[in-house]
């Protein structure tokens, strides 16, 4: 019996003892014990060549090898499954008589706030609240509120399309459209939400930002009841003391037209960079409902009269939290957004 079977042992067991990791182990195994180049393996392949006299010492020696390898293998894996869950016990082990860690909650964003607060103050004069999608036709964008073709306003430079006759909204107005064609007069609705222009980015403006339209449809209405309706929801929002201008303007949806300015509260009207020297920042247009828009939204004109009016909201969120940049609104800085 030639094989050293002492000298296999004594191999084995230095190998053994220098096995520091899973891997090692998984390597070593596979040198002993692996099913075609094994080292017990190989010392198997030779039992038919060894004499008829010599196998019982032969097999009973190399069963000696074989119970020391397996056994060995077993042991230090046995050891390194308890020194990986010590360690994992250790990692995540918690002293529970640490403090405890603050959880920072969430709140509203700024224009969530302020778009509750006009939502509130127009449902307190009687109106409802509509939406609409933010993807409409051309006919609802433009054609219902009287924006004819080779308008500006239509052209691929102000507004952003999704395809020939599809464009993302430029004002939240056709949602208006979509509550004239539902509901018959007298009718009050605001529509808030977002809408989109192909703007270039400043303190004043944004490519994308929120607005709320109102509309008031009924017997008698007048622009008198425009500018009361404006000046109390100035009045409830901003306070009694806020002031606010109109001037004469066009909007080919409304006849006549005007616009409303607050004053900056920036400069409080001797004129600054964000207010572009004037003292006064526009809030939004309004007017008369022109004719054609009732008509096409199945209205009499004949009968019924009314109002719309549209607000910035990110400009009023400016004013209301004394913001000098509307841009803020959609940093995501957390150093402004913790402050509400």
């Amino acid at each position: 019996m030639s094989t050293n079977f002492d000298g296999l042992q004594a191999q084995f067991e230095n190998e053994v003892a220098s096995v520091a990791d899973a891997e090692s182990l998984r390597a070593l195994r596979d040198r002993w014990l692996g099913r075609k180049a094994g080292l017990v393996t190989d010392v198997r392949k030779q039992m038919g060549s060894i004499p008829a006299g010599d196998r019982a010492a032969f097999g009973k020696a190399f069963n000696a090898l074989q119970q020391v390898v397996e056994t060995g293998l077993e042991r230090v894996g046995q050891e390194l499954s308890q020194r990986e869950n010590s360690a994992l016990i250790e990692r995540e082990t918690l002293d529970v008589t640490l403090p405890g860690r603050d959880v920072t909650m969430g709140h509203e964003h700024p224009v969530t706030i302020l778009r509750r607060k006009i939502e509130d103050i127009f449902v307190r004069m009687g109106y409802s609240v509509e939406d609409g999608p933010e993807i409409e036709t051309t006919f609802f964008n433009f054609d219902a509120l009287n924006i004819p073709e080779g308008h500006p306003a239509r052209e691929s430079q102000d507004t952003m399309y999704v395809s020939e006759d599809l464009a993302l909204r430029s004002q939240t107005s056709t949602v208006q459209i979509h509550a004239m064609q539902r509901r018959t007069p007298p009718l009050r609705v605001i529509a808030p939400g977002r809408v989109f222009r192909r703007d270039t980015p400043d303190a004043t403006h944004n490519p994308m930002f929120f607005q709320v339209e109102g509309l008031n449809v009924g017997e008698g209405i007048t622009l008198a009841d425009l500018r009361g309706t404006c000046e109390e929801f100035v009045r409830q929002l901003f306070g009694a003391e806020a002031p606010v201008r109109f001037r004469a303007s066009y909007f080919p949806f409304v006849e006549p037209g005007c616009e409303f300015d607050y004053q900056c509260f920036v400069c409080k009207g001797d004129g600054c960079r964000v207010c572009k020297g004037s003292g006064w920042i526009e809030m939004g247009g309004a007017g008369m409902v022109h004719p054609q828009v009732l008509r096409t939204a199945g209205i009499d004109p004949e009968l019924f009269s009314g109002f719309a009016f549209g607000f910035g909201i990110d400009r009023l969120a400016a004013r209301q939290f004394d913001l000098d940049d509307i841009r803020l609104l959609y940093s995501n800085d957390l150093r402004f957004l913790e402050q509400f």
